[in-house]
C-alpha cells in the first residue's frame, strides 16, 4: 500500500502546552478548510490563513496536507468514539446496552462533521489509501474490538450466545 506523499508524522507527544495549543489551533483551522473545500480543494496556505498561523509554523507541525488530515481524522475519532461506546460501561441489561450503542453510533455517524470526514475519506481512498487505514484503525476497528470484548463477556456470563463476537460486532455496526 502506498505511503502518504510526505514524510512520517513528527512525534507530538513531547509538545509543550503552548505547542499543543498551537497544534490544536492548526487542526481547528484545518477542520474549517476541509469542511468547506474537501481534501483536494484544501491548501496548506488556506489552512494557515484560517488557523491564523504562518505557513512556516504550519509546516513545523505538519509536513504536508495528508499528514495534517491524518491528524485531524485521528483526533476526531479519539474525541467522539468513546462517547458512542459509553453505554458499554453502564452495566445495563444487554438489550438496553445494544440499543444505546446503536443510537449513539447513529448520532455520531450523522453529525455533519462525521459525514464530511466520511465523504473526504471515500473520495480520496483511491489516491491516498493510508487515509482509509488511519480512519479504520482509529474508528471502526476500535468500535468493533470494544463491542466484541463486551459481547464475549456477556456470553461468558450466559447472557448471550455468540459464536464469533468479532463477526457479531461487525454485523451490528453494519446494520
Amino acid at each position: 500500500m502506498p505511503a502518504l506523499p510526505c514524510s512520517p508524522p513528527s512525534d507530538t507527544c513531547s509538545l509543550t502546552g503552548e505547542s499543543e495549543a498551537k497544534r490544536q489551533q492548526i487542526l481547528d483551522g484545518a477542520r474549517a478548510v476541509f469542511a468547506q473545500h474537501g481534501f483536494e480543494g484544501a491548501s496548506m496556505s488556506a489552512i494557515a490563513r484560517e488557523a491564523n498561523v504562518s505557513k512556516g509554523t504550519l509546516y513545523n507541525y505538519f509536513t504536508c496536507k495528508a499528514e495534517l488530515f491524518e491528524a485531524f481524522v485521528e483526533q476526531n475519532c479519539r474525541e467522539k468514539l468513546p462517547t458512542a461506546l459509553e453505554p458499554i460501561k453502564r452495566n445495563q441489561p444487554v438489550r438496553e446496552t445494544l440499543t444505546a450503542i446503536a443510537q449513539a453510533i447513529i448520532n455520531l455517524t450523522t453529525l455533519p462533521e462525521s459525514l464530511m470526514l466520511y465523504r473526504i475519506i471515500i473520495s480520496e481512498a483511491p489516491h491516498f489509501p493510508k487515509l482509509t487505514d488511519v480512519f479504520w484503525k482509529n474508528g471502526p476497528k476500535i468500535a468493533i474490538e470494544t463491542l466484541a470484548e463486551w459481547l464475549s463477556a456477556q456470553a461468558r456470563q450466559g447472557l448471550l450466545q455468540v459464536e464469533d463476537p468479532v463477526f457479531a460486532a461487525e454485523l451490528f455496526f453494519t446494520m
